[in-house]
């Protein structure tokens, strides 16, 4: 419970509505407390920042924040649908999560209802002679922060909604789950090929919905399974789509189920928290559209071949590291394994099928299957030149032009 608890909670806190509520409670609760904090004043400053001094403040900060929020709100929604436009639906969750974003909104709004509020127990006499001096010095506070955070907005729209921002989010995405996979292998579980098969008398865990397989709460599923004294073999691993009444997994030796289900988190679209795969898939998408005779743009589907080759390459480093901890921490379960020809596959496959044809997409293509071949990882080596042979069949194939298939079949042979 303490695992699928602390996974809503992060997802709540990057949630926009979420996260800028919480700001703005946290603005009115400072309001509220202000005359709690006035017993020890010194009279001159009671009599330098009285009300008359605060007031004009805080009606320029209510009716400018109000304003800014608008405007910034109306610009955030347009970048972001745009930036969905030019790269793949699939983006927007993630530029929804956009912290610098969020952060901003939330200081504009929280200083809209901080000065508001502070308005308005100012008119209903809440507040005394002496309460003025400690609202002054918050609203000092809070300019402070809302010239932060606008120095931090302009920055920020700079960049807000292109596609190199996009790609950028996604990437550091993609690369999140995979460096947990470096420091806890195969989420901690057994992997399934250094155990035994389920046993033909075990008993199916079905899924009590049809949709993805978000997340496994793998600890407290693993305490379960020490206290029932039994197995799980999980069938599908995070990021697998499953239907309603299908077996999620088999267990031997259980005799809770439903209290095992309980650790599967499912909802309709795939996650990241701990689906190594799906970041790949992402910015494999994104390729697939600039390549596409609309969009025609050779140079985005280069940089995602860059960024995927960037991505495989430190999360081969971390897999050959010989310090690495490959003793599983949850005995009891036993889970697939991310292989090196997955991510390969989801990286690169579409992206060679659509841009088969062009000579300096698969040049580049050909480039990054022999660099990653050098990997100290051998299967990450091992499925880099094989992702070399199928791309030099694609070529073989939909190039017409024997100079540039020839070219081509050299670039193949440098290192």
């Amino acid at each position: 419970m303490r695992e699928r608890l602390w996974l809503w909670l992060k997802r709540l806190w990057r949630r926009p509505g979420i996260r800028i509520s919480a700001f703005g409670s946290a603005a009115l609760l400072v309001a509220l407390i202000a005359p709690l904090l006035d017993q020890s004043l010194p009279e001159s400053l009671v009599d330098r920042f009285s009300r008359d001094a605060v007031l004009p403040i805080l009606n320029i900060l209510a009716s400018s924040m109000l304003a800014v929020t608008t405007f910034s709100l109306g610009i955030m929604v347009q970048a972001f649908r745009s930036a969905a436009g030019q790269a793949t639906p699939r983006v927007y969750r993630l530029l929804m999560q956009d912290m610098t974003t969020l952060n901003v909104m939330s200081v504009f709004v929280g200083a809209f209802l901080f000065s508001l509020a502070s308005i308005v127990l100012f008119r209903a006499g809440f507040y005394g002679d002496s309460a003025a001096v400690i609202v002054f010095g918050m609203t000092m506070i809070c300019i402070l922060m809302i010239v932060v955070a606008i120095l931090r907005w302009i920055a920020h729209l700079s960049q807000l909604g292109s596609l190199h921002h996009t790609l950028t989010l996604v990437e550091n995405a993609a690369t999140q789950p995979l460096k947990q996979l470096v420091k806890t292998p195969n989420l901690g579980a057994r992997a399934a090929s250094d155990a035994p098969r389920a046993p033909d008398g075990s008993e199916a865990l079905r899924s009590p919905r049809s949709g993805y397989v978000q997340f496994i709460s793998l600890a407290e599923l693993n305490t379960q399974l020490e206290e029932q004294d039994a197995t799980l073999w999980v069938y599908t691993p995070p990021g697998s789509w499953v239907l309603k009444d299908t077996p999620l997994a088999y267990v031997e030796g259980a005799s809770d189920l439903d209290a095992l289900l309980e650790n599967f988190t499912l909802g309709d679209e795939r996650t990241v928290e701990q689906d190594a795969r799906f970041g790949l898939v992402i910015l494999a998408e994104v390729a697939s559209r600039a390549l596409s005779p609309g969009v025609n743009d050779p140079g985005t589907a280069i940089d995602v071949i860059h960024r995927i080759e960037r991505i495989l390459w430190q999360f081969g480093q971390g897999m050959s590291d010989t310090e690495r901890t490959r003793d599983p921490d949850f005995e009891r379960v036993i889970l697939g394994t991310v292989s090196a020809d997955d991510l390969l596959h989801d990286g690169y496959a579409s992206l060679m099928q659509d841009g088969g044809d062009r000579f300096d997409v698969m040049a580049q293509m050909l480039k990054a299957a022999n660099r990653l071949s050098k990997s100290d990882w051998p299967e990450l080596a091992k499925s880099a030149q094989q992702t070399r042979e199928s791309a030099l069949g694609i070529i073989d194939r939909r190039i017409d032009d024997p100079d540039a298939v020839k070219a081509l079949h050299q670039k193949a042979k440098e290192t």
